[in-house]
């Protein structure tokens, strides 16, 4: 054994069990300044920052001190956070509980990157969909494929729930008024449909005409509940407002699908060629770079628009693989959360974007980090102990929470 031991050396104890986990606490314990005095230290300001290109990381105003990230990066050592992040990034089944891969790194890694999941190469697969999503969109926006009366389809309806809506919806707000994707959406209508209230189907297709709209069904199986009740409602509501077309060409020309179940997806009306696929290594909340949010993205803002988007966040999977741990933005913003929820005990976390493009950030955070985090055992299937899970994160646009909640959190007593 190394002079220092690591979790997996230490594979009997969990890691709230260990040393490092253990003088967290008596740090966490004992008294520390108040947040308004440590920050009139400028070196140490100075020191609690991280920047990757177009990101700079501030974590001066958590409740930490130098010796506080010292031994948050020891602990991060012990439990072995880099070997975990290549393990991920190498295919293993680190999704134990249902023993496959988490590969959606894969799904934005550039065309001649090499990646295996399970002996096969799938960086190819993966730009294989994508290529046909670029063509299809293409061909849409130009007014190649046409509606089933011949009209050009203008506007997108995409039909999903959880990962197959919130990713792919707050990726449409921020780029709605980015100058480049502004541009390339004129003329373009994109929603999204959701909730099973025949509320929400209405206000999806309020003022669309079914004759220039496209409809996208979001399910892997494509047997969600919602979603394909959703479905059903939205192909009958088509079908009734083209009464001199075959349904067979109303679905063939305004349904196209994001599945895995490409025969379940013909047997709905959809063709072969109009079904784009993703793999079960991609988790729901992680789905925003697959095809469920490729596609609309692509129809909206266009192939070069999602590009971007996909190698914006392949550039980030390689900080996070490459960088060291105390300028890793990914592992130090997980370390002062598991500081805050786990050894201060803070229950909550507020989202709090000023920019107006990110309202449905906090909604997509939800999601990804509670869906991970918000679980009651450890991976061994272990009970945890109280205040072990993550945060309940909450929050909407700053500008309106100053005049909500800022109240409670600054004066009130919870």
């Amino acid at each position: 054994m190394s002079a220092v031991a690591t979790y997996s050396e230490l594979s009997k104890l969990h890691i709230w069990e260990t040393s490092e986990w253990q003088a967290l606490a008596a740090h966490a314990a004992a008294p520390m300044p108040h947040l308004r005095d440590l920050l009139t230290n400028d070196e140490r300001n100075a020191s609690l920052t991280a920047t990757f290109p177009g990101i700079h990381l501030d974590y001066s105003r958590q409740r930490v001190t130098k010796e506080t990230m010292d031994l948050l990066l020891a602990m991060g050592q012990v439990a072995e956070i880099p070997a975990k992040i290549q393990a991920m990034a190498d295919g293993v089944h680190i999704n134990t509980t249902e023993d496959r891969a988490v590969g959606h790194m894969a799904l934005r890694a550039p065309r001649d990157a090499a990646i295996e999941i399970d002996g096969v190469a799938v960086v190819p697969e993966v730009h294989a969909v994508l290529d046909r999503i670029a063509a299809f969109a293409t061909k849409v926006r130009s007014g190649e494929h046409v509606g089933a009366t011949g009209k050009k389809l203008t506007d997108v309806v995409s039909i999903g729930i959880g990962g197959s809506y919130l990713g792919p919806e707050f990726a449409y707000e921020a780029l709605r008024h980015d100058p480049a994707a502004n541009a390339a959406a004129q003329g373009r209508r994109l929603r999204f449909l959701a909730n099973v209230d025949p509320v929400d189907a209405a206000r999806a297709m309020e003022n669309l005409n079914p004759e220039t709209t496209l409809i996208i069904i979001c399910s892997k199986t494509f047997t969600t509940a919602e979603t394909m009740l959703n479905a059903r409602t939205i192909k009958s509501m088509f079908e009734l407002a083209m009464p001199d077309v075959n349904a067979a060409d109303v679905a063939a020309k305004h349904i196209v699908a994001c599945s895995a179940n490409v025969p379940s997806a013909e047997k709905f009306g959809i063709l072969a060629n109009n079904v784009f696929g993703f793999w079960d290594w991609v988790g729901g909340r992680y789905s925003v770079c697959s095809a469920i949010g490729m596609l609309p993205l692509a129809l909206q803002y266009g192939p070069d628009i999602t590009r971007q988007f996909l190698d914006g966040a392949s550039a980030m999977d390689h900080h996070f693989q490459t960088a060291p741990m105390k300028n890793n933005l990914p592992i130090l913003m997980g370390l002062t959360s598991v500081w805050n929820s786990s050894f201060l005990k803070f229950p909550a976390r507020a989202l709090l974007p000023y920019s107006q493009a990110l309202l449905r950030f906090p909604a997509h955070i939800q999601q990804v980090d509670m869906e991970s985090n918000g679980k009651r055992v450890s991976l061994d299937g272990t009970l945890l102990p109280e205040g072990l899970t993550g945060e309940i994160n909450f929050g909407e646009p700053g500008t309106n929470g100053q005049h909500s909640f800022y109240q409670l959190i600054h004066q009130g007593q919870t």
